[in-house]
Order: C-alpha cells, then sequence, then structure tokens
C-alpha cells in the first residue's frame, strides 16, 4: 500500500506510532534524556508553584521540553554516526561535539529562563 492511498488519520495514527517507538528507544538507551524528563517531572509542578501568570509558566516549562527535543535530536545524531562506523573520525566527532553543545545552549538558554523568570 503507498503512501497515497491511504488517509490522513492512517498517517497521523502511524506517526504516532513511530514517534512513540522512538521515544521509548530513546528512553531506554539514553541515560541523559531520562534525567532531563526527571527534571522536567520537578519543573512542571514548580512552575505552577512559583508562578501565577500563565504565559510564566509556560515559559519555564517550554524551557526545558526544549531541553528534551534538542536531546532527542543530539540522540539521533549520535546513532546515526555510530551506524557508520565505530572507528575515529574526525568529522563523526564533530558532529557529535555539536550537538552536545546544542543540548548544553538549550541548557543554558533553560536556567536563563527560570534565572529572569524567578529574579523578577
Amino acid at each position: 500500500m503507498s503512501a497515497e492511498s491511504v488517509g490522513p488519520i492512517t498517517r497521523l495514527v502511524r506517526a504516532l506510532f513511530y514517534s512513540m517507538r522512538g521515544l521509548r528507544g530513546a528512553l531506554r538507551t539514553e541515560g541523559a534524556l531520562r534525567l532531563e524528563i526527571a527534571i522536567l517531572a520537578a519543573v512542571i509542578p514548580a512552575a505552577w508553584l512559583l508562578k501565577s501568570m500563565a504565559l510564566e509558566r509556560a515559559l519555564l516549562i517550554s524551557s526545558w521540553m526544549l531541553v528534551i527535543v534538542v536531546e532527542l535530536v543530539n540522540s539521533a545524531i549520535e546513532t546515526a554516526v555510530d551506524r557508520i562506523g565505530p572507528e575515529h573520525n574526525e568529522l563523526s566527532g564533530r558532529a557529535k561535539d555539536i550537538g552536545s553543545a546544542a543540548v548544553f545552549s538549550s541548557i543554558v538558554l533553560a536556567a536563563s529562563v527560570w534565572l529572569i523568570l524567578l529574579a523578577d
């Protein structure tokens, strides 16, 4: 059955299935992601307790959700690079380092949002 012959609901259900499979796989293999999701479990109630305005709560929660999104992309990059081969390669190392820098940058962003809003 070709992709054109299925309806939009079927495509949506399949996309959701593949997304959940990817998330389960990442949770199973990526310790950093498990830690970041544990932090999210603390971030959500903290945002509700600390701020009364909806926009501020949304910023606090979404800033940490961005960390999780970037971690997932970084994990995908690392998996693809590892698929190419286990031997050291300068470009592979650079790709992994850049992905790691993206995660670090998202954590700095989230910390900055929290500090700014809590200092207010």
